[in-house]
C-alpha cells in the first residue's frame, strides 16, 4: 500500500498532526477525531516523521511505526502518511513549504498539543509556521497553563479564535489559531516505551 502521497480533492480542508508516532497510541487517535469534529476538518494526515530533530535518540523504523499507526486510527478521513520521508524534509516548516507546492488548490491547518505549543518558539522558523498556515491545539494533561503562557500564545494573542468559534479555524487566515479543551487520554508514547511495550523491530 502506498501511503507517502495521500489525496485530497480541491478545496479540502486538511488537519496535520505531525510527529514520530513512537508509537501510535489511543491518544493520538483520540485528539484526531476531536481535531475533525471541533476544527471542522475534512480530513486529517499522520505525518510520521523521519525522526525528531529535538530528541537526541532516533525512533523506530518508519514501516513500524506506520504500521502501529495504522493499527491505531481507523477512520475514513484520516491518512496515515510518511511523506517527510519522501520529500526530504526534516522540519515542520519545510514540509509545509513543499505541501503548500503539492496542494496548491486544498488548506492545511497544524494540530499540535498543548505540550507542543509551550515549546514552539524552539521549534525551525516557528513564526513562518505560524504566519503560513492556521494551529488548532488541543489541550493535554497538566500543559494547559504552561502553553497559555508560553511565547508563542503571548506574541499571538490578538490572532486567537475563541474556543467556542472553533470551526471557524478552517476558513481563517493565518495567523490565527485556536486553543480547545478536550476531555483527554493521559497516555504517551514516552510513558508506552519506559514500560517495555514498544521497541524496534526488525526484519
Amino acid at each position: 500500500m502506498r501511503h507517502d502521497i495521500p489525496y485530497a480533492a480541491a478545496g479540502q480542508v486538511i488537519g496535520l498532526l505531525g510527529g514520530s508516532f513512537d508509537p501510535a497510541h489511543a491518544g493520538h487517535a483520540h485528539i484526531t477525531r476531536e481535531a475533525l469534529k471541533r476544527f471542522g476538518l475534512d480530513q486529517v494526515w499522520w505525518l510520521v516523521s523521519p525522526g525528531n530533530p529535538l530528541k537526541a535518540h532516533g525512533p523506530a523504523p518508519m514501516d513500524q511505526r506506520i504500521a502501529q499507526a495504522q493499527a491505531v486510527i481507523d477512520h475514513p478521513r484520516v491518512q496515515v502518511t510518511g511523506i517527510e520521508e519522501r520529500l526530504g524534509t526534516r522540519y515542520t516548516a519545510q514540509t509545509l513549504r513543499a505541501l503548500r507546492r503539492l496542494y496548491p488548490k486544498q488548506r492545511f491547518i497544524w494540530l499540535m498539543g498543548a505540550d507542543n505549543l509551550a515549546q514552539f518558539h524552539l521549534w525551525q522558523d516557528w513564526q513562518e509556521i505560524a504566519q503560513t498556515v492556521p494551529m488548532g491545539i488541543l489541550a493535554r494533561p497538566g500543559q494547559r497553563i504552561s502553553a497559555r503562557m508560553s511565547r508563542t500564545a503571548t506574541l499571538y494573542a490578538p490572532y486567537r479564535i475563541p474556543g467556542r468559534y472553533s470551526q471557524r479555524l478552517a476558513q481563517a487566515d493565518a495567523p490565527a489559531w485556536c486553543f480547545v479543551n478536550v476531555p483527554m487520554k493521559d497516555v504517551s508514547s514516552s510513558a508506552i516505551r519506559a514500560a517495555g511495550e514498544w521497541s524496534a523491530q526488525s526484519g
